[in-house]
């Protein structure tokens, strides 16, 4: 096979990924009827993120890894500040019930 066409088809795969991202956050604000951003939309970001930034190094687009690497920093950062307020909670819960 092609290996052109395998990276086409991983350019699309993480485009796809980086997609669902908003569906999801937009679901997920119907649901609740007020704009959130659920934990999901960060993992897709992250996922779709960095498949995309795979497909910029294999196209050697300069422009196209900086932006997935300023991306992929803020998708990280974002889920590390959630997991410790999650660790946080549990915490202080397990705290309050000791």
């Amino acid at each position: 096979m092609n290996p052109d066409i395998i990276w086409l088809g991983i350019g699309l795969l993480g485009q796809a990924l980086f997609s669902m991202r908003f569906l999801v956050q937009w679901l997920a604000s119907e649901r609740r009827r007020r704009s959130v951003v659920p934990v999901a939309f960060w993992y897709f970001s992250l996922a779709g993120g960095s498949t995309l930034l795979a497909y910029a190094i294999y196209r050697a687009d300069p422009v196209f890894i900086i932006g997935q690497l300023t991306g992929l920093f803020i998708y990280a950062r974002n889920l590390h500040l959630i997991w410790r307020e999650h660790k946080a909670r549990v915490t202080e819960t397990s705290h309050a019930s000791s």
